[in-house]
């Protein structure tokens, strides 16, 4: 099937088209129907009617979006009309949704005349918290846009003008950074003279290039004064007319230094592109086919040419999602009355800050795996990079505090977490343990320190303040990583080839000299990373570990439990996961190491378990898990996590609620909690889930990851004696930094360090 047949199918698959609405309360009773709708919702009704902004309060007016259309110049169609703009004005509400979370009713009218849209969106104004104009041609777009800015009080956002601008602005932010061009000097030649075109132009004044310096074209030609005069140009196109000969794009964009195409596909050849100034800055974005085509651009000149498209099979898309999600979502979540430049400006300023640091794994992956770091082919970020959310839109936020276009301030800081919590539970998991990390943060060592991900993780832990790494590998590998990644810090790096390892080898072969190791064989041992760092965690050179990264769990686990060994109270460790569903966090115990525990593993597993919850401030309540509730069976299998339930049951120290043994689904489901077995310890569902053999567990948490769409964090080693955690072989880079934080957690409870 092509494209088209794909699409077709995509659209009309059941339910048909895109979206759908969704209850956000429980309906699940008599009382719960009672009060979201006759006779509890009169008491909303009145205190809306007493003062009207609760209805921010009381109503999703503060999350929704009205995404407005008349289909007269929708994208690659032209004006097909109100109705078959639907399946664009749904696709829009998808992206808002998927990329920052916030509702939205598409709305398409059948009508023409501008007058009649501003007066239908205005009587709109109490249903949306803000209104996203979308394919209404040009000039009316300007009219419509203009007269809403000024008789509502709600952001007013026409996309086909400012995203593009806004995007596009932050990419020749970038570009004319690495051009080391100033943009008050470029010379900036616009093909088309359109609603995206104008808005993008003035755009770029705002950003800091000159108006003299811009030089616009239509289909006739360089829009000058003596066209304006003559009336040969609309109101709008005049704002750029300059006093210049006459000329076509050719000789517009002789000696320019940027080529913005918003206009069609072909228009420009080799020769024009060999024309322009040095190092020449081309955004050619008319879709599907550009005004040049990205090889060509590229192969018309020796030096660099920095190329955009609004295509995705090219670096640089400039992708209007990157810009309208997130400007909403900060203009709603300050009730801004409007999106002002400021706000825009702050938007693509936060873009290109984005572009220049290091790129997550997830999405490198996303796009094929190539390369994407700072330089002419990546000047603006992916649309997937989860991290657009909390950099665009607390700046956007801020600028609409800043500029008195908001109604209500946020704390930035609090407000970075609670957009890192609407991406996933683990986010705001990870932002507590992140922020306990950096109160007080320790040397951690970093195992497999020359391995690219390492170096990554290692900036990232640096920079953020998490830890103090310490990287073990070869220095001259490590330091040339770093160069090539354009990674500027200065971390700690020890070289088992040059290190004095003589003090490491004596305290080794101290500890292993009853296990069959001579000094000679510590000394040989030490040149493996694991045994080295494990050694330096020992003798407090360092305060934690994380290794694991390229070897398998085993040999990775077997240096430290052998060096470090368990803590004094303690005769266990375990493998932990964190599991964080939508609306719960669940932590599973034990998946890494443990085979066949006894009672006695089962239940110091469970505290050491607890102990964990309670660092990312989850009050623990455990659940032994068998295919038995409470003596259903009785077996040798079942017997061993009951007994277990009832030893910590039994110890007055334990102060957490705990039982077992039971079934996974009374564990986690409150009603057979609360009714078939109201006699449990457990009077919510448990959140610590202690598996009855290292099977089980595995099998468990990967079910609950993979059908159940948990975000995973772990695994976590539990009841060691010094903080050592045990990457899985392949993790990300935010893995990493995830488990940094976690050990140095550890090592900050533990009291090391200090």
């Amino acid at each position: 099937m092509g494209l088209d047949e794909d699409s077709l199918e995509y659209h009309r698959q059941e339910p048909p088209g895109k979206i759908e609405i969704a209850t956000t309360k429980p309906t699940n009773t008599q009382r719960d129907l009672s009060l979201a709708y006759s006779p509890g919702v009169a008491a909303a009704c009145e205190e809306i009617a007493a003062d009207p902004d609760d209805a921010y309060t009381y109503t999703a007016k503060g999350n929704m979006v009205g995404v407005i259309s008349n289909g007269s110049a929708v994208l690659g169609l032209g004006d097909i009309g109100a109705q078959a703009s639907k399946p664009v004005m749904e696709g829009k509400g998808v992206l808002f949704k998927r990329f920052a979370d916030i509702d939205v009713f598409d709305i398409e009218l059948d009508e023409a005349d501008p007058q009649e849209i501003i007066r239908t969106v205005e009587a709109m104004e109490p249903t949306f918290g803000g209104i996203n104009l979308e394919d209404i041609s040009a000039p009316e777009c300007f009219e419509i846009e203009e007269s809403l800015r000024e008789s509502m009080s709600i952001p007013v956002f026409h996309d086909d003008q400012h995203g593009t601008a806004i995007i596009s602005g932050a990419a020749l932010l970038n570009a004319a950074d690495i051009a080391e061009k100033d943009l008050a000097d470029l010379d900036i030649v616009f093909s088309g003279a359109g609603a995206s075109a104008i808005a993008t132009a003035r755009f770029y004044v705002s950003l800091g290039a000159r108006k003299e310096n811009i030089t616009m074209c239509d289909s006739s030609g360089i829009i000058t004064e003596e066209r304006a005069q003559h009336g040969d140009v609309n109101e709008f196109k005049r704002e750029f007319a300059r006093d210049i000969p006459e000329g076509d794009l050719a000789e517009a964009m002789a000696g320019a230094d940027v080529f913005v195409g918003l206009s069609i596909g072909g228009l420009v050849d080799e020769e024009m592109v060999r024309s322009m100034a040095s190092d020449p800055i081309i955004f050619a974005m008319a879709n599907p086919d550009p005004e040049i085509g990205y090889e060509q651009a590229k192969a018309a000149r020796d030096d660099t040419v920095i190329m955009a498209t609004g295509r995705s099979d090219y670096p640089n898309q400039v992708n209007n999602v990157l810009g309208f999600p997130f400007i909403f979502r900060g203009a709603l979540d300050v009730r801004a009355t409007e999106i002002n430049e400021a706000m825009k400006v702050a938007a693509a300023e936060a873009l290109a800050d984005l572009a220049q640091q290091d790129v997550p794994d997830a999405v490198v992956k996303a796009y094929g795996d190539q390369p994407l770091q700072y330089g002419p082919d990546y000047i603006i970020p992916k649309p997937v990079d989860p991290r657009v959310l909390f950099e665009v839109t607390p700046a956007v936020a801020r600028a609409a505090m800043d500029s008195g276009a908001a109604r209500t301030d946020l704390d930035t800081d609090e407000y970075v977490e609670e957009l890192e919590a609407r991406l996933g539970k683990s986010r705001e998991m990870m932002r507590v343990v992140l922020n306990k990390a950096k109160a007080d943060p320790k040397r951690v060592v970093l195992a497999e320190g020359d391995d690219e991900k390492m170096i990554r993780a290692a900036h990232q832990i640096d920079e953020q303040g998490i830890a103090h790494p310490v990287l073990i590998g070869d220095q001259e590998v490590i330091t040339d990583t770093m160069d090539s990644l354009g990674l500027a810090f200065d971390p700690e790096i020890v070289d088992p080839d040059t290190a004095n390892l003589r003090p490491y080898a004596e305290r080794l072969a101290e500890l292993r000299q009853r296990k069959g190791v001579t000094h000679t064989e510590a000394e040989d041992l030490l040149r493996d990373e694991n045994h080295l760092g494990s050694v330096m965690v020992e003798m407090g050179d360092a305060d934690a570990m994380l290794t694991g990264l390229t070897h398998d769990y085993p040999s990775a686990l077997r240096p430290p439990l052998r060096i470090i060994g368990t803590h004094d109270d303690a005769n266990y460790a375990a493998g932990v996961y964190l599991l964080a569903f939508k609306d719960r966090v669940v932590f599973c115990a034990d998946a890494t190491v443990n085979q066949e525990p006894d009672a006695d593993v089962l239940a110091e597993v469970t505290e050491h378990t607890a102990d964990l919850a309670r660092r990312f401030n989850i009050e623990p309540r455990a659940a032994l898990l068998s295919y038995s509730d409470f003596g259903s069976v009785d077996n040798e299998g079942t017997r061993k996590p009951r007994a277990a339930a009832r030893k910590l049951r039994e110890d007055s120290t334990v102060e957490f609620p705990v039982d077992g043994e039971m079934q996974a689904d009374t564990a986690v489901v409150e009603e057979m909690l609360s009714g078939t077995y109201d006699f449990s310890e457990l009077d919510e569902p448990a959140n610590v889930l202690i598996f009855p053999n290292l099977e089980a567990g595995n099998i468990g948490y990967k079910l609950l990851q993979r059908l159940g769409g948990a975000e995973a964090i772990g695994p976590m080693l539990v009841g060691m004696d010094k903080p050592v955690h045990v990457l899985q072989r392949g993790d990300e880079v935010k893995d990493i930094v995830n488990l940094a934080s976690v050990v140095v957690v550890d090592a900050q409870e533990n009291g090391i360090g200090e």
